[in-house]
């Protein structure tokens, strides 16, 4: 019976991370997402843990201004977006907003800067 219910429950959350319409991806890759296909890095956490430290050449927005019909973000509709917060929690939200907008290359940052921090890459520290 334990076995049917952890089968259901995997495939359960299998499906919804297929229908979500954004990939997580680990810093690694998002690295790599940078620098070859020069995606714009969005970071809604909180400005003081913007400040704090954050990864260079993001974009800070903060959720409760996020909109992704803002000019800056409608110029890049097809470019890859990769959303990034301080744990991966509350960019998932904004990542589910730019896929339900049309956005169509949406990345969300697993773990957010702390992961980013944690694989010992560099942050930025200072104002937004």
């Amino acid at each position: 019976m334990a076995f049917v219910g952890l089968t259901a429950a995997i495939v359960i959350n299998e499906v919804s991370r297929l229908r979500r319409g954004y990939k997580a991806i680990s810093p690694a890759q998002l690295t790599l997402l940078m620098n070859r296909e020069n995606a714009l890095v969005v970071d809604v956490s909180a400005i003081a843990d913007f400040e704090k430290g954050h990864i260079l050449g993001s974009k800070h927005v903060a959720m409760s201004q996020f909109d992704p019909e803002n000019k800056t973000l409608a110029k890049v509709r097809e470019l890859p977006v990769a959303v990034v917060c301080r744990t991966g929690m509350t960019a998932s939200n904004a990542a589910a907003r730019l896929v339900k907008a049309g956005f169509k290359n949406v990345f969300l940052l697993e773990g957010g800067v702390q992961a980013w921090q944690a694989a010992d890459l560099p942050l930025v520290r200072g104002k937004a």
